[in-house]
């Protein structure tokens, strides 16, 4: 763990706002996870959150048509350009305003994006190298207020925006002779969404009011003429050019748009008529349309509403499919994938994503976070779960390897304060407000203990001991600690002394000893095999927010509210070491605070802490944007790791911006965004719509729970972001062992060829390149593995362990790498177990990996077998069911049958 992890994946949320986008192939969705995207691949069902960030909150996301770039673009409108190939960021660009939406030409030559009543046209950025991705081709003026959609025909001639004016505009992308600009009314409201037909000029509009227009062209695309070239404009562009070279940015050519056109600008111009209008909501059960999709193959369009419904028709008939509630909240975006079967939409109320199969009527992915901020989570033993709990109640587990829910327990009916695993791995225990602590089963996934005090208490923490059959809760409330048996659910003792509310618990892993924090200033050692008496009590100078034990249970690390993390051997009560750690979390200053970061810091201190899996540093955070990194031996801070740099969260700035601030106090005490979609618009005096209630606010950035996983390999952490999990990329690091002048690739190979196996796998391990170690350790036949594993030095029997648990879960030679495993435990069995808390995390690693493929391979042989008794069955059916004239067949018949054959 000395080589500094790297961002991993984002878990526990799934989608906050702006819009889905399907990849070119539809297997895959691209989601917006706060100022970071979210890969959801649909086919082999894993997430991946990819490691680029911008400064606030990303709103809209525009995919490129070959699928290769994404202009990702946040709130205040600063713009990246990323390659969804090499997932980087190519370039950046700010557009000095909030951006509505973006949209690539489907010919990928142009993007179109909407801000405040423009619509600009910038060249796409191309294959090559260039000084400025960004270059404006046109801006085009004409509606008189902000524009919100866009939509391009399917050749890239024409593309049609919608307005909040509730007006449609069509704009031709080159300056059409016979189409520059058509105006088009019709609607009372918003215009929310805007459609070409196939190959056509068609269009279809669709406003909040949820109504729908369908307009007819008298023209084709093909009946665009091109417009002759006028030598006074020729002259006027290269005065405009020599112009332009002495600004900084190319304005571009300007297109202005008039509303009422007089007859003459009108003549031998494309004309528009409105052949229908449908209106969704005839029997008034549903609200305000919020967003809508249109797929021009199988012409189907998928319209979603405020109240969680939405509608699936196929035009130009307006038929109605399909009508389904798949929320309370409003469904803020809807996606449909190129082939037309798959259709996403993404609820921001909640922060739901699904994946609907309309055909067949079943979901592809059905996913949601935590709704409020997670506050807890823990690792499965093995390292392969994770399991959350937050202040919404739930209790969700997570897969590591592909970062989805795959199951939420729900019977909380307060905020969850505490989440653990026991040491089995199919037990998960969690502590709530609710006043019980309750038990689920991870094989039939069900609450089978529930556990209760004889008075209702608030539980605030929670702890279960190595054998997993002795549960221990601390009250908030009543400062007792309650113990109860997981065999029976019975209450067995109430632990007594702390005279504050009790803050953490923790179970020596080694011995039966039990650690309890509290706001008393005190930590009390209890003795389970002594009738839990008090063994302890370490005094402290501040009140106890957190305790953790050391893996091998020799060391106890206490935070305290002063900032200091101390450390004890609690054997003899003695203290072996502290950090000054309250400079280290560097606190950010919120909008609204009346002092400095510098000064707010003082009273700051670590909330969580957690010790790595080989016990040499310990992991801190708390009400920051840092979690530190600290050596424990040395008492030094080795790294600080910053969680976000999502400037729409609070408390992310050192110093407050002086601009924000006036003489009658700061700008944030303003609600601006109440404005907003959700929230109270009052456009006429006497008139107000939306919901009253709604407030704008921003979440304060803090780190809630810390935890190493057993692997050793990785470490997460629940924030307000969601669950960030950091994990070590050694494939990208040169990292040499012991590395000589003669060890080089090519004298590996030679010696591989003298078939002096265990030399040859030594030397692989001392340049350690991954790639030839694996080739190395591949070359040697299955029947000489015997021999090499008992010839190998005990140095190398750990590296080749770890490397056997990485390759685990890349590799498809499954019994080969078996073998390897089963003969080093084997031979080294004895001396690794010497060595056993130092190995634990390889070793896990390594079971983990083996488990993953023994559940993988023993589904698949269950199903097989399955399949062979049903085969077998059905055969011998038959054979029963052979007529009996059959069964008597003439026997000179056989004969002369028999004859024939020969």
């Amino acid at each position: 763990s000395l080589l500094p992890p790297q961002f991993s994946g984002l878990l526990g949320t799934v989608y906050r706002r702006g819009n889905l986008s399907f990849t070119r192939d539809g297997g895959a969705l691209i989601s917006p996870v706060g100022n970071r995207i979210s890969l959801f691949d649909l086919k082999n069902n894993k997430c991946e959150t990819f490691p680029l960030a911008t400064r606030l909150n990303i709103v809209c996301v525009g995919l490129s048509p070959d699928g290769s770039l994404a202009i990702l673009i946040d709130e205040e409108g600063a713009a990246l350009l990323v390659s969804l190939i090499g997932k980087c960021v190519i370039h950046q660009f700010y557009f000095h305003k909030p951006v509505h939406s973006v949209s690539f030409s489907p010919d990928g030559k142009k993007f179109v994006i909407t801000k405040d009543n423009v619509a600009l046209m910038y060249h796409a950025p191309g294959r090559k190298r260039e000084f400025n991705a960004f270059v404006l081709d046109k801006t085009y003026y004409g509606p008189y207020d902000e524009t919100t959609c866009i939509d391009w025909t399917d050749d890239s001639k024409c593309f049609a925006v919608g307005s909040k004016d509730m007006s449609t505009w069509v704009f031709g992308a080159e300056r059409w002779a016979n189409l520059i600009y058509y105006s088009l009314g019709g609607h009372k409201d918003i215009i929310v969404a805007c459609f070409f037909e196939e190959n056509s000029l068609d269009l279809y509009t669709i406003s909040q009011d949820a109504a729908l227009c369908v307009w007819q062209c008298d023209t084709e695309l093909d009946g665009l003429k091109r417009r002759a070239p006028q030598d006074a404009g020729r002259e006027k562009n290269d005065e405009e050019k020599n112009d332009e070279e002495f600004l900084e940015e190319s304005k571009g050519e300007e297109i202005h748009g008039k509303a009422n056109p007089n007859e003459q600008e009108t003549r031998d111009k494309v004309k528009y008529s409105r052949v229908a209008k449908y209106f969704f909501n005839k029997e008034g059960d549903f609200n305000n349309l919020t967003s809508a999709a249109y797929h021009k193959k199988t012409h189907l369009l998928v319209t979603g509403f405020a109240s969680g419904i939405f509608h699936l028709h196929e035009l130009p008939d307006f038929n109605l499919i399909h009508s389904l509630s798949i929320s309370d909240q409003r469904i803020a975006s809807i996606s449909i994938n190129c082939t037309g079967d798959w259709i996403a939409f993404g609820c921001s109320g909640l922060g739901q994503l699904l994946v609907w199969e309309w055909q067949s009527e079943s979901y592809v992915l059905k996913q949601q976070g935590h709704f409020n901020s997670m506050v807890s989570l823990a690792y499965s033993p093995d390292g392969q779960y994770i399991v959350t709990g937050g202040e919404d109640g739930k209790v969700k587990v997570w897969n590591t390897s592909s970062s989805f829910c795959f199951v939420t327990f729900t019977e909380h009916t307060s905020g969850v304060t505490a989440v653990t695993f026991t040491s089995n791995g199919y037990v998960i225990l969690s502590a709530s407000l609710d006043g019980t602590v309750r038990a689920f089963d991870l094989h039939r996934y069900r609450n089978f203990r529930t556990f209760t005090s004889p008075r209702p208490s608030q539980f605030s923490c929670l702890a279960v001991d190595s054998s997993g059959e002795i549960v221990s809760a601390g009250s908030q409330d009543s400062f007792e600690i309650f113990i109860w048996s997981m065999q029976s659910g019975r209450l067995l003792d109430v632990l007594s002394g702390h005279e504050g509310p009790i803050s953490s618990l923790s179970f020596n892993p080694m011995k039966s000893v039990l650690a309890s924090a509290s706001w008393d200033k005190t930590v009390k050692l209890w003795d389970m095999l002594d009738s839990w008496r008090t063994k302890e009590t370490l005094i402290l100078n501040s009140d106890v927010l957190v305790v953790a034990f050391r893996p091998d249970g020799k060391e106890l690390a206490v935070a305290a509210l002063n900032g200091q993390i101390t450390f004890w051997d609690h054997e003899n009560a003695v203290q072996v070491g502290s950090i000054e750690g309250r400079h280290d979390l560097q606190m950010g200053r919120k909008e609204l605070d009346k002092i400095t970061a510098k000064q707010a810091a003082k009273g700051k201190s670590f909330t969580t802490l957690c010790y790595s899996a080989d016990g040499q540093s310990i992991l801190a955070g708390g009400l920051s944007k840092f979690v530190c990194i600290y050596n424990v031996k040395e008492q030094i801070l080795m790294k600080k790791f910053e969680i976000s740099c999502n400037f729409s969260l609070d408390a992310m700035e050192e110093y407050l911006d002086r601009r924000k601030m006036t003489e009658f106090g700061s700008m944030a005490l303003i609600d601006e965004g109440a404005g907003g979609e959700d929230g109270v618009a009052i456009p006429l005096p006497g008139v107000k719509r939306g919901d009253m209630s709604y407030r704008h606010f921003k979440p304060e950035i803090r780190v809630t729970c810390l935890r190493f996983s057993p692997t050793g390999r990785s470490w997460a952490a629940t924030t307000t972001e969601g669950l960030l999990i950091y994990s070590l990329d050694s494939g990208l690091i040169f990292d040499p062992f012991e590395l000589d002048i003669d060890i080089t690739p090519s004298n590996i190979h030679k010696t591989l060829l003298q078939k002096e196996y265990t030399m040859a796998i030594i030397m692989a391990f001392k340049l350690n390149e991954k790639k030839l170690i694996q080739e190395v350790i591949e070359a040697v036949p299955s029947e000489e593995v015997d021999v090499v594993c008992s010839s190998l030095p005990d140095l190398y029997v750990e590296k080749v362990l770890e490397f056997l648990a990485s390759a685990f879960e890349t590799s498809c030679h499954l019994e080969f790498y078996l073998i390897w495993a089963h003969k080093l435990l084997m031979l080294h069995g004895q001396k690794l177990k010497t060595r056993s808390v130092k190995l634990l995390p390889v070793i896990q690693f390594l079971q983990k990996s083996i488990q993953r493929h023994f559940e993988d391979v023993s589904k698949l042989c269950e199903w097989n077998i399955y399949n062979i008794k049903y085969a077998l069955a059905v055969s011998q059916q038959r054979g029963m069911k052979r007529p009996a004239a059959e069964a008597s067949v003439d026997e000179d018949d056989l004969d002369s049958d028999s004859d024939y054959l020969m």
